[in-house]
């Protein structure tokens, strides 16, 4: 198996960055790209640790996010499954990515930044859901912003497939990975009457 070992090996195997590649990336929202964003109900959000790298999925029947200012998001940290591996992750190590999509389109909003957590009363307030309030709101400084190259879902075709239909469920996962022990019938079951209980 070849190797790439250096940043002059990569760098010889491509051509120049295109101007539009270089002159979308912006410091702080412009007026088009948070019009995109607060259009986005879903993002995936990166973040780092110690043990390593952490990605989810964020999602929410409105913006997934606020804007707080052109430099600042806001994102509420809604019922899950209380793992909190990103929560620690920014804790520890506020760098994280987010990636948001809009059904439809096939451009991805990126967002780089730094992130801390915030249980301001007023912060945790803006999101009030049947009169719930997330435990705490992920508070993103934008270090950069820009959109993606739609290559990648034109590629996936992803917005004009289903490939849903003979998926395991989890809690067919559930069971694989205890051998049986996790009753996985039993969990997809119950499944959708417990997510609906416990949205927000």
């Amino acid at each position: 198996m070849s190797w790439i070992t250096s940043i002059d090996a990569l760098e010889e195997m491509f051509a120049a960055p295109p101007e539009a590649a270089i002159v979308k990336v912006t410091r702080r929202l412009t007026p088009a790209y948070q019009r995109w964003i607060e259009t986005s109900r879903f993002c995936l959000l990166s973040s780092v640790g110690p043990e390593g790298t952490d990605g989810t999925p964020r999602g929410d029947d409105g913006p997934v996010v606020q804007v707080m200012d052109p430099g600042t998001l806001l994102m509420p940290d809604w019922r899950g499954n209380n793992r909190i591996d990103t929560l620690r992750n920014i804790v520890r190590d506020g760098r994280v990515s987010l990636a948001f999509f809009v059904p439809g389109s096939n451009t991805v909003i990126r967002v780089n930044g730094t992130a801390r957590l915030s249980t301001d009363p007023a912060l945790c307030g803006r999101f009030e859901q049947a009169g719930r309030n997330p435990r705490l709101v992920i508070v993103v400084a934008i270090a950069e912003v820009y959109a993606q190259c739609a290559r990648a879902l034109i590629r996936a075709g992803l917005w004009s497939r289903d490939d849903s239909g003979q998926l395991p469920t989890v809690g067919t996962m559930l069971s694989e990975i205890t051998e049986g022990a996790f009753n996985g019938a039993d969990y997809d079951r119950e499944w959708p009457a417990r997510a609906a209980a416990s949205m927000w």
